[in-house]
């Protein structure tokens, strides 16, 4: 704690702090601010905990700051060292910034790849996401234009990338075309470069065929059939359990086999999920049907006092997506666990009344309208309750009575 108070950011950063910073220090400080080193070099900590070196300088007399790059990546003392470097320019009518610009306008395109991958890492939805941004560029852009220097990648050089598979695989061929443009954006922001060649091959590409492929779901009155065939198979129970509540709940995949135990209370039959899980990063509550619950009771039995309601079989890991597909599979259903949520969204339709608002709401869709979100602040709770309820009625019983959710 000693070195954090010492460490804080002063109001004079080109006074030496009393207590400069530690390697130590550097490697373990978690705590979100910045820390000061002296002679305006300072420790930036996010709130993710990306750490990322900071030169204030002034340049031809005006103040500057300068990105220094990640700590995990320049050491203390190699920071201090190219801040030194930069005052000595700077000192001498030099513009360390446009140097800086310079020397990075003669990265290769994997270079520059890279380093914008390593900048936006922090603010991706997850550690997947992450990785297919890097993985789809190594797989089809670095093994042509990898060598290549950013600022001398042409339209002529994207296109050569692109056109393989522009037809034969469209939808990673215009992820590819959208990361390429990410990188370039980023090179002309940087003053790497002065156009993003991405966006100067549209007419150059064929037309795709946009139809899209809608995920395959069981038809609605099938569902309590596949639920008898789950319940009879020989899968593990806490997997058997986790694809019935999605079905129950109408759940994504991945919001049940995230679920920690501190999300649920079963007295009142509440699911709090939180934002940081949702596709809008915003908490959604669920209302859980009595059969729902009995589920989640079961799986507690079942549990090992670990905070994950659905474990796999690596402690401390999730069960994954491709387990609940494969069980899927498994039982003679050639469709996908999210079109269970079409089921459901089919059967609101056709065997209720339901107000599409609470549907929409159930499936935690948003508004997309702004305007209309602005005024639309109801979550439909107590009717969605009433709608999950009928829904686990409907699967257990197959009522083909027409529901009314008015």
């Amino acid at each position: 704690m000693a070195d954090a108070k010492t460490a804080i950011e002063r109001t004079e950063p080109s006074k030496r702090a009393e207590k400069a910073l530690s390697a130590a220090f550097v490697r373990t400080v978690t705590a979100a601010g910045k820390y000061t080193d002296g002679h305006g070099l300072f420790l930036k900590v996010d709130t993710s905990g990306a750490k990322r070196w900071v030169q204030r300088i002034m340049i031809r007399g005006k103040r500057t700051e300068i990105g220094m790059g990640s700590a995990s990546l320049v050491t203390l003392a190699e920071a201090r060292e190219t801040a030194l470097q930069n005052r000595k320019l700077a000192r001498a009518g030099g513009d360390p910034l446009q140097s800086k610009r310079t020397a990075e306008a003669l990265l290769m395109f994997e270079e520059a790849s890279r380093k914008v991958h390593k900048n936006h890492e922090p603010a991706w939805r997850n550690k997947k996401h992450a990785a297919q941004f890097i993985s789809t560029l190594e797989t089809y852009t670095f093994p042509r234009i990898g060598k290549l220097k950013v600022s001398e990648v042409t339209a002529a050089d994207v296109l050569a990338v692109l056109q393989p598979i522009w037809l034969e695989k469209p939808e990673t061929a215009r992820r590819v075309r959208q990361r390429i443009g990410t990188v370039m954006k980023c090179a002309v922001a940087n003053g790497w470069r002065q156009d993003n060649p991405a966006d100067a091959i549209a007419q150059a590409l064929p037309k795709q065929d946009k139809t899209q492929a809608h995920r395959k779901a069981l038809p609605y009155d099938k569902v309590s059939e596949f639920l008898d065939a789950l319940k009879a198979s020989d899968a593990g129970d806490t997997t058997k359990l986790a694809l019935e509540l999605v079905i129950l709940t109408a759940s994504r995949s991945g919001e049940v086999r995230l679920a920690e135990w501190s999300e649920f209370d079963l007295d009142q039959a509440i699911w709090t999920r939180p934002a940081h899980r949702m596709k809008a990063k915003k908490e959604h509550r669920v209302p859980l049907s009595p059969r729902a619950v009995e589920v989640l009771s079961q799986a507690r039995k079942l549990g090992s006092g670990e905070a994950l309601v659905f474990p796999g079989t690596r402690h401390g890991k999730p069960l994954s997506d491709m387990t609940l597909s494969k069980l899927t599979k498994a039982l003679g259903y050639d469709v996908d666990v999210h079109g269970f949520r079409t089921s459901f969204k089919t059967w609101t339709q056709e065997r209720t009344n339901t107000p599409r608002d609470v549907s929409e709401a159930a499936l935690a869709h948003t508004v997309k309208d702004k305007a209309e979100a602005a005024y639309a602040r109801s979550d439909f709770f107590d009717k969605r309750r009433t709608l999950m309820e009928r829904w686990a009625i409907f699967m257990k019983a197959q009522d083909v009575q027409v529901a009314r959710i008015g």
